[in-house]
């Protein structure tokens, strides 16, 4: 579980940040592997170009299948390899899915994706950090030609992630750093056939200069948020799913596309927070949902999504999560639980009556 750290005091005219904002915790010891896979593969470099690595994609792309959620859930959070589950089960129990599809971590081939995605029926998302950089992404030092890497983007940099040595904030608004996101990072997730992203630490827009965490000045969060108008140009029919980041910094927001400025949340089919009701209840989360929902935005004509994500420790623990999925559900929301923010390396296979 991550949680910022912000300094209690907010500037003057800038918006309260998200409330405790939180994510998950992937397990590094096996993406660290992996990546060592990678680069010895290829060649082993840390740093500059290799002839293996994916071209530089610069061409606005058709892939996905639509704007808005077919239906609102059953859902789940899942982060670890398919090869630890049974992917027939999940396609046959799930509509939507949020997985890490990064190629780096070996989780998930794209025949595997194909499966949870069980002939169109049901929508899987991929995990992507916007906000900050993780030095066992292979994109942290390795990248084609014309792209700086996380590691070589100085200018980017922001400051260590607190409490996660792994891990540094990025400047959203750096020029290098979206040529990066957009044309090498996520290419290489579409590349692996899911139908949208789950953006995570967008809530950097949020943060302000009040804060030695991931100091974000104006510059920065309004890049951020012309950083998502961009993948959308880029990507008109992919699913986008904002984590977290649901201050009036967002809600209220204006982005800027090929076309000239929008509302920031008509970019978005949907929006998820972690740890709304459980293992604690966060009314001031709860609030922001519902002011969301509340914008009644209609995707691809279908209801805009709004999901929460809670936490019981346990899959057996069905006290605390059918109480979250009754909290979630008496609000309009599409509840999820799952076992832990620092796991989701499992399933839970909660009786159909939550």
């Amino acid at each position: 579980m991550r949680t910022h750290h912000l300094s209690s005091a907010t500037p003057p005219c800038q918006t309260p940040p998200d409330v405790a904002p939180r994510r998950f915790r992937r397990n590094a010891m096996a993406l660290g592997l992996a990546l060592a896979c990678s680069l010895s593969a290829c060649g082993g470099s840390s740093g500059g170009t290799d002839a293996v690595l994916t071209p530089i994609d610069t061409a606005p792309s058709t892939a996905g299948g639509g704007r808005g959620f077919p239906a609102a859930g059953p859902w789940t959070s899942f982060y670890g390899p398919a090869g630890s589950v049974d992917l027939a089960r999940m396609a046959s129990t799930f509509r939507i899915f949020d997985i890490e599809a990064d190629p780096d971590t070996g989780n998930f081939t794209p025949a595997q994706i194909k499966q949870l995605q069980n002939g169109g029926q049901n929508k899987v998302l991929t995990y992507f950090n916007l906000g900050s950089c993780e030095n066992f992404r292979s994109y942290w030092s390795k990248v084609p030609a014309g792209v700086l890497s996380c590691s070589a983007n100085k200018a980017a940099q922001l400051g260590p992630y607190e409490g996660f040595p792994d891990e540094v904030w990025m400047d959203v608004g750096n020029a290098d750093y979206q040529a990066l996101v957009l044309n090498y990072i996520a290419p290489r997730l579409v590349a692996q056939g899911i139908d949208g992203f789950y953006f995570d630490n967008m809530e950097i827009v949020e943060h302000g200069t009040n804060t030695t965490n991931g100091p974000c000045n104006a510059q920065c969060s309004q890049g951020g948020l012309n950083l998502i108008a961009k993948l959308r140009d880029k990507y008109p029919n992919m699913l986008f799913v904002l984590q977290n980041a649901a201050s009036n910094t967002t809600r209220l927001g204006t982005a800027t596309r090929a076309a000239g400025p929008v509302p920031f949340p008509s970019l978005f089919d949907g929006l998820a927070h972690e740890e709304v009701y459980k293992p604690t209840f966060d009314s001031a989360v709860e609030s922001r949902l519902i002011n969301w929902s509340g914008m009644n935005l209609t995707p691809g004509g279908r209801p805009f999504w709004v999901a929460t994500l809670d936490y019981v420790g346990r899959c057996s623990n069905t006290t605390d999560a059918q109480s979250a999925f009754q909290s979630s559900r008496a609000r309009g929301f599409s509840p999820s639980v799952s076992d832990a923010s620092a796991g989701q390396q499992t399933v839970c296979y909660w009786p159909s009556n939550f």
